[in-house]
């Protein structure tokens, strides 16, 4: 199984897009791109909007290349409305539009849904829901919070397996803090693990002490009770430039296990919004 991560926070934009690729399908995951409108009280500095585009561009190359194409919830850097070109032909697996779905993601799916119109080959909506290509199956969790309540609405976490190999795909989780987030972590038991980390940037504003070290707790839970390879942590977490001192404990348990997608890929932690204050002092 091959894992590439496409487009993520550590490596400049706000977006968790993923392309899964295996003998029997090639599979992307949440194809969207944004960026923070407000930083430090700033716009978007002109490097980070020639990363999104850049960003973008790969993630239609990408979608050019796959079968299939899951998105886990309505959130603009999990999905594009305006391109659903990109979806055509496609077996489209959507988190379900009006159930389990706060208002705000329930205008936005009833609009995407118009959207894609008869574009794709197939749209199904995969909440809790469970789908086989040959010796690939694709496992989707019941709906959990995006985040420690249900005020921004529930996702669907995603776990790929393909001959004895697993794939997890949380969504965002923002922690996790929730046991309900964690249980189909350890339940899916998964080789590799793309997770989005604790909201910290906004700590002790719009996520709470309680919440991350409730998250530390089950980072630590899951790399003790799976058979994790590589953690991959990113999203949220990757727009606080000492993401580090904030899972200190779970890093010194970790052997090298928690990556950021950046260095997953072998590339260099960019977190372009977390700099922004930075690029507009140099630039």
């Amino acid at each position: 199984m091959k894992i590439i991560p496409i487009a993520s926070d550590s490596m400049g934009t706000r977006s968790m897009a993923t392309f899964v690729e295996t003998e029997d399908c090639k599979i992307l995951i949440d194809p969207g791109v944004a960026l923070g409108p407000r930083r430090y009280g700033l716009p978007p500095h002109p490097l980070e909007i020639e990363k999104l585009e850049e960003d973008w561009r790969n993630i239609v190359k990408y979608a050019d290349k796959a079968q299939v194409m899951i998105v886990t919830h309505y959130h603009y850097d999990h999905h594009n409305p305006e391109y659903p070109e990109i979806y055509t032909d496609k077996v489209v697996y959507l988190k379900h539009p009006t159930e389990k779905i706060n208002y705000s993601q329930k205008k936005r799916a009833k609009y995407f849904l118009s959207k894609l119109n008869n574009l794709p080959e197939v749209i199904e909506y995969c909440d809790g829901q469970k789908f086989i290509f040959n010796s690939t199956k694709i496992k989707f969790s019941s709906p959990v919070c995006h985040g420690t309540n249900a005020r921004l609405g529930y996702v669907v976490e995603v776990s790929i397996s393909y001959r004895g190999e697993k794939f997890l795909f949380t969504s965002d989780v923002e922690g996790p803090s929730l046991k309900e987030q964690v249980d189909f972590i350890l339940k899916e038991n998964p080789d590799i693990l793309y997770l989005d980390g604790p909201m910290t940037y906004m700590l002790g504003y719009r996520y709470s002490a309680k919440s991350l070290e409730e998250s530390v707790k089950n980072l630590i839970k899951i790399l003790r009770e799976t058979k994790i390879k590589k953690l991959i942590i990113d999203h949220h977490f990757l727009r606080d430039l000492n993401w580090r001192e904030r899972i200190k404990e779970a890093l010194d348990i970790a052997n090298s296990k928690i990556v950021t997608a950046a260095e997953y890929t072998g590339r260099e932690n960019l977190m372009l919004e977390a700099r922004r204050k930075e690029l507009y002092e140099k630039w």
